[in-house]
């Protein structure tokens, strides 16, 4: 199934989708790395049709803050979309995730064992034919407010992805060896917050 995009972005959207692509290899040449960057897409209260447009320029990997958001866009665009879950995951909330969208690549934003546990455990019960991507909240600041793991892994570094850097700050994220950037308002323009 295919949305269209809508005629008023005037291919805004993919316009600054190559943008932000170029700022990010060149940040990745400025810090002198090879390891490829991932840019997720932050589709956040924008339309199914603008992240169809982005699409269309090739982009696949997009991210959501909201499990009922993603649910309501994941079967209105195509289905090798890698889906990125960015926003606080309730452990009751998992499954509809997972069941609802198929393409789930990865939660971004595990911030215990007990919810690990519970998205590995869902994964097995529906055979998911796709690997499910995790990554983990570590507290490095040592702030006991923030809902986040404090985790030894026992893994090598270099096995590891980081995902920091957002519209603000993502061309300096990623030259101090974020993996993957979250880039929304930057590629979609700034969100609606109305509805």
């Amino acid at each position: 199934m295919s949305v269209q995009s809508s005629p008023a972005t005037d291919k805004a959207v993919a316009r600054a989708l190559k943008d932000v692509a170029a700022r990010i290899d060149s940040a990745v040449k400025r810090s002198g790395r090879t390891q490829p960057v991932r840019l997720v897409a932050v589709s956040k209260t924008k339309p199914a049709g603008a992240i169809q447009e982005a699409y269309d320029a090739g982009h696949r990997d997009f991210g959501e803050n909201y499990v009922q958001e993603l649910l309501d866009k994941a079967p209105l665009l195509p289905g090798d979309i890698r889906w990125h879950f960015i926003g606080h995951l309730q452990s009751n909330k998992a499954r509809a995730l997972l069941e609802g969208v198929p393409g789930l690549a990865c939660v971004q934003t595990v911030d215990s064992a007990k919810l690990a546990d519970r998205l590995n455990r869902i994964a097995t019960d529906l055979q998911r034919q796709q690997k499910l991507g995790v990554m983990l909240q570590v507290n490095t600041s040592g702030d006991e407010s923030k809902a986040q793991v404090a985790a030894a892994l026992g893994v090598s570094a270099d096995s590891l992805e980081l995902s920091m850097g957002m519209s603000g700050d993502f061309e300096q994220a990623v030259e101090m060896g974020s993996t993957n950037v979250r880039v929304g308002s930057t590629i979609f323009g700034a969100r609606n917050y109305s509805k």
